[in-house]
């Protein structure tokens, strides 16, 4: 199953998701990412923390949105706002209709303060991020079907991030 990550700029929040799909997902998820108005390179602190826990970071790259709503873009099975801001403008047409969430997250790019603030608020937000993932990867997607698929999709994103554990256990 494809599943499109998308954030304004592209360069830390939906790119932690894609990165951690890519590699928890175990071959079952492929994980993309995009944003309305990529910022063109990703968040260097980002990138650190990825490698640092061994996610890959090979191809990954901030790029618009409106490459994967193309004709021949890969057809994704979800499409998923990290951040308030994307979530809130106008997304284009996406080929097949493909489910949609939002799972809001802090943007760690915008913390301002030393370097290891910056750090920490770029920790915060690739472990809820990862606990999320973790939340998606446990549904029993071959026993639900679409309709509930997409509301279970969508109570992961409508959890404070301190609830992600009470909702893996429920979702099993």
């Amino acid at each position: 199953m494809n599943i499109l990550f998308l954030c304004t700029g592209n360069s830390a929040r939906s790119i932690f998701a894609e990165s951690i799909i890519n590699k928890l997902g175990g071959g079952r998820f492929r994980g993309f990412s995009a944003g309305s108005h990529p910022r063109g390179q990703v968040h260097p602190i980002a990138v650190q923390l990825l490698e640092k826990s061994r996610f890959p970071t090979n191809g990954l790259e901030s790029k618009s949105w409106d490459v994967f709503a193309q004709a021949d873009a890969p057809h994704m099975h979800f499409v998923i706002t990290v951040c308030d801001q994307a979530a809130g403008e106008v997304c284009p047409m996406w080929p097949g209709q493909p489910m949609t969430a939002h799972w809001g997250f802090e943007d760690p790019v915008a913390v301002e303060g030393s370097e290891e603030v910056r750090i920490r608020a770029f920790q915060r937000a690739m472990y809820q991020i990862s606990n999320r993932i973790a939340i998606l990867l446990s549904l029993p997607m071959e026993k639900l079907d679409k309709i509930a698929l997409q509301e279970r999709v969508r109570e992961i994103g409508s959890t404070r991030p301190s609830d992600d554990a009470s909702l893996i256990e429920s979702q099993s």
